[in-house]
Formats: C-alpha cells, structure tokens, sequence
C-alpha cells in the first residue's frame, strides 16, 4: 500500500499531534514522527460494498455505514459510483451536471474537486450524475482500463484528510465496479438474507479472484459480509446466515440488519437513518456494525 504523506493542512497535522499520548500545543514533533504515526494509525482505508444483484440494501449500507462511522468521529468519504446516484440523495445532496467522477475518469479534471460537503460532520460526499452511465463504455475502451479509478482516487488518499473511503458500486458487475475492486482496500459485500443472494455470493467471489490473478490488485481482501433485509420471522433468514457462516467463516458481521419500513423510507426523507429515526431498530444495528469494523480494521477515532 503506498505511503501516506503527513498532512500540510495545519488543523490536520496539529489534530494528528496532540492525538499521540503524552503530546500537547506546545510541543514541537517532527515530520518522521508524525509520518510514522500515519503510517501505522492514520492510512486511509478503502472499502468498496459491492453486488451484482440489485435491492440488497448495499447503498443503504454505504450510505449508514459511512454516517456511523462519522457520528464516531472518523473522517469518512463515501463515493457514489453509481449512475443513478441513489447514495447521493439519500444524503440530501442535490445531483448536479458535472459533480461527479465522469470527468476526472476521462482525466478532466480532479476527484478532489468533486468532493462535497454533507449535513453530517466528519462525512464528505463524491456525488453521481446520469453521465457516469457513459462511463461504463469510455473506461473499456481505453488504456489501463481497470486502473482508472485507483490512479483518480490515489491523491485522495496521499493526502490523508480521510480515514475511511466508502465506494458505492451499481448493482453490476461492469468497468464501474470491477474499477472499484481494484482500488479498494477491502470488499464489504451486502447480501439479503435469502436464498437467491448466496448464488450472487459466488460469482462475486469469482470476480475477486480474476482480480487478484491479473495482478491489477493482488492486496485485495474480502473484508467481511454484511447480512441485511433480516426478518426474524422466518427460518429461511436465519438459515441464510448459518449458510454464510459456514461457507465464510470470520467473514459474516455479527450484527444482521433487520428488515425495517424506517430503513426504506430514510432516503426519500434525504437522510440517514440517525438523521431519521436515532433510536429505531435500524439505526441500533448500523450503530453495531459500525463498531464492528472500527475493531476488525483497527480504524483509530479521531481526537
């Protein structure tokens, strides 16, 4: 993984100095120490949460993922990769011509000038356009072609303002999505609690593996399996999940996500489910599985 640089922002390097034990204002700490610190605390982290099949609350997982993970004080970056920019309304951000990564793909223009502020402190937002769809084509035809994304995003992340990256893949396997498996850190799969998903299971895996054996990114590592849409009223839901843990062992969250109208109704509101409904059941399990990650990847609060 590359090296990240020390900050030259200020109000980051001073956040990054009074975070090591023992340190204050006054105490002057240099750039080899602060860069260490990085090295082992602060990378910036990539997740991808993928899935060919459409409707399995994947960009409803990006989406409450990345809000819990900021409501922890982890400077978080969700991309919405995804041509119908759902991620992007559900955080209330207005869809606008020309806000999105069609351009810096094509090498107009920087991913940087794309990001957005949102309505959530420690969130920030790559938001999606229609014109992203055109994309699916562009990239394949041209060089290098399942590098894109990873060359865009690469200053983002030597720059060190985020420690968390969250890509929301379209519902298929296409140049977007195969564009973000070979950026990421780690794929997060989301997958409904049904017996259909764990044939969709498979040839994701399947798509991880072309990855790694063409070298385009051989650190690429499931990160875990998130199981949503539960309904504790069937046993079909919780064979599902047996299923899972069987097959992938360490791989499956623990916490599951129930199957919640609130959950479904959050993004036509324009916000998260914190935002919507704080002490609903949904809310309660993205919470958990939000400290979930923050132990499995060792991502540190910020101070």
């Amino acid at each position: 993984m590359p090296r990240p640089l020390v900050p030259t922002d200020p109000s980051l390097r001073s956040n990054v100095i009074l975070s090591l034990p023992g340190m204050d204002n006054a105490t002057r700490v240099p750039d080899s120490a602060v860069s260490t610190f990085l090295t082992l605390f602060m990378r910036t982290v990539t997740f991808t949460i993928a899935n060919q099949k459409g409707g399995v609350g994947k960009t409803t997982t990006a989406v409450n993922l990345a809000a819990a993970l900021a409501e922890k004080k982890i400077p978080t970056l969700l991309i919405d990769l995804d041509p119908q920019a759902n991620a992007t309304s559900a955080l209330g951000v207005e869809k606008k011509e020309g806000l999105s990564l069609y351009g810096p793909l094509r090498g107009e223009g920087k991913a940087g000038d794309m990001v957005v502020s949102t309505a959530y402190a420690n969130l920030e937002l790559i938001p999606s356009e229609e014109d992203l769809a055109a994309a699916e084509i562009e990239i394949a035809q041209s060089d290098n072609y399942l590098n894109k994304l990873r060359t865009v995003l690469q200053p983002l992340k030597d720059a060190g303002k985020h420690r968390v990256i969250i890509i929301d893949c379209p519902p298929s396997m296409g140049m977007l999505s195969m564009n973000s498996l070979a950026a990421a850190d780690f794929l997060l799969i989301a997958l409904q609690c049904e017996y259909l998903a764990l044939e969709g299971l498979g040839q994701i895996m399947r798509n991880v593996e072309r990855i790694r054996e063409a070298g385009v990114n051989r650190s690429l590592e499931l990160g875990g399996v998130v199981m949503t849409m539960f309904d504790i009223r069937t046993n079909l839901a919780r064979q599902v999940v047996e299923e899972v843990r069987k097959h992938l062992p360490e791989k499956p969250f623990d916490t599951v996500i129930p199957r919640t109208v609130r959950l479904s109704e959050a993004p036509s509101f324009g916000k998260t489910i914190f935002a919507y409904d704080p002490l609903s059941p949904g809310a309660t399990a993205y919470r958990n599985l939000a400290k979930e990650v923050i132990a499995r990847f060792k991502l540190k609060e910020s101070a």
